[in-house]
């Protein structure tokens, strides 16, 4: 079913959520933190959402697509800034799981969506 609102996708909607969870726990850091790490997994994080969305308004399939191969590759990368961020104690292994399984979901339906593209 041809979706007609950006914000009717669920990975769209999922990867908006996310990176507001993520802003919520950097925003906390230290400067150091902040200036390293944290403006690179904001910056991953949020890339997520924003290539999926300029990939939807492209007119033709294959740039959709493609920018939806961005998004996943922000999608791995932010999972390096995770895993950064829990072995320096910037965040609890609690919060790495749960962040670790938001970004499967993500990830998942992501796949998903750059499947249906086209059809």
């Amino acid at each position: 079913m041809k979706q007609h609102k950006l914000e009717e996708l669920d990975v769209y909607n999922l990867s908006m959520e996310f990176g507001e969870n993520i802003w919520e726990v950097a925003i906390n850091w230290s400067f150091l933190a902040q200036d390293t790490i944290g403006k690179q997994i904001i910056r991953s994080s949020d890339s997520i959402a924003a290539n999926i969305s300029e990939g939807y308004g492209r007119f033709h399939f294959k740039e959709n697509k493609q920018f939806c191969y961005y998004s996943r590759g922000s999608v791995l990368e932010t999972k390096t800034w995770l895993k950064k961020a829990a072995n320096r104690k910037l965040i609890t292994q609690e919060q790495h799981s749960g962040f670790l399984l938001k970004l499967e979901t993500i990830h998942i339906k992501l796949n998903a969506y750059i499947k249906s593209i086209g059809h």
